[in-house]
């Protein structure tokens, strides 16, 4: 069993549920970008106060693996790992419906920062994100 650094329970909307009464797949995202920046908060700090700083995480490249459907109503928790590679940060997250803890997504997400409107190495996510960063 994989270990997690951060997991986050959410519920299925129903207005996030296409004809065929499943999670649309752009849905996905949303939920593993409010994981994220839920981690980030869970390290002291703030999206917004990031970007009055001049310090911006993008994300650079998405990969999503679809394994069983959400449906409205259905409660699911987003795990996260974390990993570095190079400048990137590289986000392993992956999502289970709680019901049956079965794997609903696998997601790859690959971060880079943008400081004072430049791509840069940023010390200060290096500082917060020590304690769960293994470099690849």
């Amino acid at each position: 069993m994989t270990h997690y650094i951060h997991e986050l329970r959410l519920k299925v909307r129903d207005y996030e549920c296409d004809l065929q009464g499943i999670v649309n797949n752009a849905n996905y995202q949303h939920y593993l970008e409010h994981a994220r920046h839920e981690f980030l908060l869970s390290t002291g700090a703030g999206f917004a106060e990031l970007h009055r700083q001049g310090i911006d995480p993008v994300v650079a490249r998405i990969t999503l693996s679809f394994k069983t459907p959400l449906r409205s109503g259905d409660e699911f928790i987003c795990k996260l790992n974390l990993r570095k590679e190079g400048i990137k940060y590289v986000f392993e997250q992956d999502i289970y419906r709680a019901s049956d803890n079965k794997l609903a997504l696998k997601g790859i997400v690959e971060a880079v920062c943008v400081i004072n409107g430049r791509l840069g190495q940023s010390e200060l996510f290096d500082r917060l994100f020590a304690p769960y960063l293994k470099e690849a």
